[in-house]
């Protein structure tokens, strides 16, 4: 959890948005705070619409209807989270917790002066007929986290879940059933109970109670009791995974499995409509519910980048996106962190970097097994279905020579980066996620809804847990670099950094080491004349810009291309050179982009990079679905939304 940032000297540049790393799990009885106003609300009841559901104010016990996003945790002053346990909370405690809160009003926020200070203190005392001792108990511990949960009524004795053993006796119980009740000698239960006194009595330590044992032996699950006791066919049989089952995959976003792939279509630039040459499309899908959590369609090459801005739109919900593309009748109610990622072997997947930010965020990654038909299958068919309707698009490359014939895919190509996406969006939102599917024999949609508020069958896990800040989640899903900080700021590919929020830290070693500490960077490819540093103290991320203002946004590709073009041309590069080259490029590209397909290429990434950074904005929509039915008159786009019945 991010702490406040306080006295510390540091000024964050107000174009960026507050740093907070923490997660808000919607859970009926929870207590949060609405953002809008700051007041309690307490989660009564789930709707039909994921986003929203029925919340009590708890100051005025009124029933409203809000949107789940509006809301955070409570926390206390240090910024750590406050949580209770809501099943031993009962309608009597919540009451008496709101008349602590009511006695005590007067003396918190500093806006009743009758009530300042000690004397104030005796005067509310005696108007409620409660000790100042315990008034001002209530106040303290109120103002602790501004907060009721804080005046609820302390619960004593046991709660549920916890053990009354000692460590020593869990241990000792833990033995007797790995090692004596889980063997192929499959001793009963009452003989198990009786290996236990045994012990006990060799040790010379009291004995725990028979239902204290039986208590653990039930908890074995099936799975270990089978194998343990002599059933390992059985168990083999009743839980290896066949093809087709993904394992383990059980409730929503227990598994998500992330993949790329070129697309099958030539676009065009969005200025002279000429073609650009083929995108390319990161995917990710939960394997439970089959719903498209995330995706990310870019002109860049797969990459660390392209997992993690699919990864960071996978996790946080998405309302901007449909509002972007102005799909108002569309719904796209999946949002929430994944036990699992599962991916294959390439490099991309196994940079340290995304292993580090997954690992933060709790999320295993898993790498597909060889031979195993049943590991990737569900997102190499999504990809096929993508593709096979992009098949019906002007400028499709389809899949193969012979499909292709003698189809012109350039003279024919006419869809711009953004119509695509567009196009992709609406084919996820509104055809594949509401189309029957083979495997689950129900939509994703339905699907979906029945892992988190369950049916007859099943209890569902309720709503997912969110991020507090998207743009934290984004950042921490970039790659990263560690470097030392020196006296001039740190350096990154040849690039100098500065702020002085780095001064603290200049020649920083540990203890008495002489070795210099290496601090942890963000960097957006997208755009390098901005990092991101880790301040390990605050655990706060700050905008570190260039040190030279004049040097123009660029992606990291540019700035690489250019760098290489300066050592081969003058042997030696500074920024001077690079800012003269990237001037002498946009002239270049202004006056020859519309006769040269790579340089048109070229702008268009440096376009699209630049909008892409606004994910978490709603953009302002130009582009609506009747135009993309009128990119070409000699083909009709709605053939790339004809589907079939089942989806394979």
């Amino acid at each position: 959890m991010i702490e406040n940032i306080k006295n510390v000297g540091v000024e964050v540049n107000n174009h960026y948005d507050t740093i907070e790393r923490s997660y808000v799990q919607m859970i009926l009885g929870g207590i949060y705070i609405n953002k809008t106003n700051n007041n309690e609300y307490q989660l009564i009841e789930y709707l039909e619409d994921i986003n929203q559901a029925v919340f009590k104010n708890l100051f005025d016990q009124r029933n409203e209807v809000l949107c789940v996003h509006d809301f955070k945790n409570v926390s206390s002053n240090n910024d750590v989270s406050v949580k209770v346990d809501l099943d031993e909370i009962s309608d009597e405690d919540w009451k008496k917790a709101q008349q602590k809160y009511l006695a005590i009003k007067p003396l918190i926020g500093g806006a009743y002066d009758d009530y300042y200070g000690d004397t104030g203190l005796e005067r509310r005392s005696s108007e409620v007929n409660v000790s100042s001792r315990t008034l001002r108990r209530w106040r303290d511990a109120y103002l602790a986290t501004n907060s009721v949960i804080s005046l609820l009524d302390k619960k004593s004795g046991w709660r549920k879940g916890e053990s009354r053993l000692s460590t020593q006796m869990e241990k000792l119980i833990n033995e007797v059933i790995e090692e004596f009740y889980l063997s192929i000698q499959r001793p009963s239960v009452e003989a198990t109970i009786r290996e236990v006194f045994k012990r006990c009595y060799k040790l010379d330590i009291d004995k725990p109670s028979k239902k204290a044992i039986r208590t653990r032996i039930k908890r074995i699950s099936e799975k270990a009791l089978l194998r343990g006791r002599g059933y390992r066919e059985k168990a083999k049989n009743k839980f290896t995974p066949k093809a087709g089952k993904f394992p383990d995959a059980d409730y929503p976003l227990s598994v998500i499995q992330i993949d790329h792939t070129p697309v099958d279509i030539i676009l065009v630039d969005d200025r002279y409509r000429k073609p650009i040459g083929r995108p390319f499309i990161t995917l990710a899908i939960d394997v439970y519910s089959r719903m498209v959590t995330g995706y990310y369609i870019s002109l860049d090459a797969p990459s660390v980048t392209s997992v993690g801005m699919c990864l960071s739109r996978s996790i946080l919900p998405k309302t901007d996106i449909l509002l972007e593309f102005g799909l108002t009748n569309a719904t796209w109610d999946v949002f929430g962190f994944p036990r699992k990622i599962h991916v294959d072997n390439g490099s991309d997947f196994r940079a340290e970097s995304l292993r580090k930010s997954c690992a933060f965020h709790g999320i295993d990654i898993e790498f597909r097994p060889v031979a195993r038909p049943e590991f990737g299958g569900h997102i190499e068919r999504l990809i096929g279905n993508l593709m096979e309707k992009i098949h019906g698009l002007p400028g499709t490359t389809f899949s193969n020579v012979s499909q292709k014939d003698d189809y012109d895919s350039e003279k024919n190509a006419s869809l711009t980066l953004a119509e695509l996406e567009e196009w992709v969006v609406t084919f996820i939102t509104q055809i594949y996620h509401e189309s029957i599917h083979s495997g689950i024999g129900r939509t994703p949609n339905q699907q979906w809804r029945i892992g988190l508020f369950g049916d007859d069958y099943q209890e569902g896990i309720g709503i997912p847990a969110m991020p507090s800040s998207p743009r934290t989640l984004t950042l921490d899903f970039m790659p990263s670099v560690e470097r030392t900080i020196q006296k001039n700021g740190v350096t990154i590919d040849g690039l100098h950094y500065y702020d002085p929020c780095l001064n603290n830290f200049i020649n920083h070693s540990e203890g008495n080491s002489q070795k210099k500490t290496k601090f942890i960077f963000r960097q957006d490819p997208r755009d390098i004349s901005v990092i991101w540093f880790y301040d390990f103290i605050l655990k706060n991320y700050f905008p570190i810009p260039l040190a030279n203002q004049a040097l123009p946004a660029m992606s990291l590709w540019e700035y690489k291309q250019l760098y290489k073009q300066i050592k081969q041309e003058v042997g030696t590069v500074n920024e001077a050179l690079i800012y003269q080259a990237w001037e002498d490029m946009q002239n270049l590209v202004e006056s020859g982009q519309k006769n040269t397909k790579t340089m048109r290429r070229q702008e268009q990434r440096r376009k699209t990079h630049a909008k892409s950074q606004q994910i978490h904005k709603p953009l302002k929509n130009e582009f609506k679905k009747a135009d993309i039915l009128n990119v070409s008159e000699s083909t009709d786009l709605n053939d790339g939304f004809d589907f079939f019945e089942d989806i394979e």
